[in-house]
């Protein structure tokens, strides 16, 4: 495949002559220097041979020449003719450069943020119900905050009465659904949303990400709109992990520094950006984003978190009859729900960080029963997903209620939430998407209990009529 095949291809049409003209009015010009598009960039100057180049990038070619051994006198100087030099010698050496379609008109003018168009805590939560199992608990706490987010963003400021925002922390087990809360949550919503990952930020000046890198991934996914991206939504996954490092001598520049660095994004600040980078450097631009009406969404596994909370509470614990033992909550799966702030910043989240967190909530952990539901009921269920590939070899899947606790029970002891559900399905549903296309006569495949345990095989029903 050639590398023209990756992009767009620009549409073109005969002339009367017969030759092929290009309709470059729906398409942007790139920088063949920086390649940056005409929106980013500003007006392009044009060289023959169908070059383009930005004016930042021809007044830096002229600098650089200015300070060459060619000294510029006036304009231009002892420098050689350029008129001179044959131009259409690049396009030949020049890559393919993709065109980007220009926006339309009515997708550039985007409506303004009505009160009216914000839905209900009770209509959030039920679509929520739609592709969420359980947690409760946690779709009521989103809902509400979200709604009431958005009603801020929309009020107006004419009594001295300013809303605070609603960041929220979420703590939840591994796999039991903190991203695909939040990606839902924002698919229903119709905003930008940019999901990002703890791990990588840094202290400003170390490698890594600075802290602004958070929302210059708003920005792409706004498609560079400001005002759009100001609306939206961060969730920052992983946050656990920038919590402070114990007994250590170094500087902490991706625990303690990083939470220090995202208070003033959290609380909201204008800061800089860089337009389609993640770093700031000369040749790229930067915009201004205020992350006052910006939701954050924070959320992680926080592991052994479980052991601070159970330390707090066996303190009730005393000598006597009426003591509680101290194995008392050893074998509690829902630990997570009983936390307080005060763990988390036991736990190393520092103070500041937390006072601008004042959602705070956890998920449950799946239970065997939850894993056979987000087996089969949500809207794009793991299973409905492997009966949508069948039916395209118009072969009908089904699955034996028995057999669906077995798939649970398998992922249940691998401790790794509903991810675990799609590895157990991807080990048993190999031998069966690879020897179905071979027979045209097989109708209906039926998983049993017998093939998730070990103990013999699907259950294989042919097409009547068919040999």
């Amino acid at each position: 495949m050639s590398e023209q095949d990756f992009y767009e291809v620009e549409p073109t049409r005969t002339n009367a002559g017969g030759s092929e003209e290009t309709n470059e009015e729906e398409f942007e010009q790139i920088c063949y220097l920086c390649h940056r598009p005409e929106r980013i960039a500003g007006k392009m100057i044009k060289i023959p041979g169908s070059i383009h180049i930005c004016q930042d990038c021809m007044q830096k070619t002229f600098d650089t020449m200015g300070n060459s051994a060619f000294p510029m006198d006036g304009f231009m100087g002892k420098m050689p003719n350029v008129s001179m030099i044959d131009l259409t010698g690049f396009q030949d050496a020049m890559p393919f450069q993709k065109k980007i379609k220009k926006k339309k008109k009515e997708e550039q003018q985007k409506p303004a943020f009505d009160l009216n168009s914000i839905p209900a805590p009770h209509k959030i939560k039920a679509s929520l119900d739609e592709y969420i199992v359980g947690q409760e608990k946690a779709k009521k706490v989103v809902s509400v905050a979200v709604y009431n987010h958005y009603k801020r963003v929309a009020a107006k400021i004419e009594d001295g009465v300013e809303i605070e925002k609603s960041n929220m922390l979420m703590i939840g087990p591994t796999g039991s659904g903190k991203t695909y809360l939040v990606k839902t949550l924002a698919k229903l919503l119709d905003v930008p949303l940019a999901i990002t990952d703890a791990t990588s930020l840094t202290e400003a000046g170390y490698i890594g990400d600075d802290i602004e890198s958070v929302v210059s991934k708003l920005l792409a996914a706004a498609d560079n709109d400001v005002d759009r991206a100001e609306q939206g939504i961060i969730f920052i996954d992983e946050i656990d992990k920038i919590a402070k490092k114990r007994n250590t001598n170094q500087r902490d520049v991706s625990g303690e520094s990083v939470q220090q660095g995202l208070l003033k994004l959290l609380e909201g600040a204008e800061v800089e950006v860089p337009v389609g980078a993640s770093s700031k450097n000369a040749m790229v631009p930067v915009v201004t984003v205020n992350t006052r009406n910006i939701l954050f969404i924070c959320g992680g596994a926080f592991p052994d978190l479980e052991d601070i909370i159970k330390e707090r509470l066996n303190q009730a614990s005393s000598i006597g009859f009426k003591a509680d033992l101290k194995d008392k909550y050893d074998k509690e799966e829902n630990l997570f729900m009983q936390v307080l702030v005060e763990d988390v910043r036991k736990y190393g989240m520092i103070p500041e960080f937390l006072g601008r967190m004042p959602v705070l909530f956890a998920l449950e952990a799946l239970t065997e029963d939850m894993l056979v539901r987000v087996l089969a009921e949500p809207k794009n269920a793991i299973i409905k997903q492997y009966q949508k590939l069948l039916a395209m070899d118009e072969v009908k899947l089904e699955f034996e209620e028995e057999a669906l606790h077995s798939i649970a029970v398998k992922a249940k002891e691998k401790k790794a939430g509903a991810r675990a559900l799609r590895a157990v399905l991807e080990e048993f549903m190999l031998d069966i998407m690879y020897e179905i296309p071979k027979d045209e006569a097989i109708g209906v495949v039926t998983i049993t209990k017998a093939y998730i345990e070990g103990n013999g095989g699907p259950m294989i029903t042919m097409r009547q009529g068919v040999m």
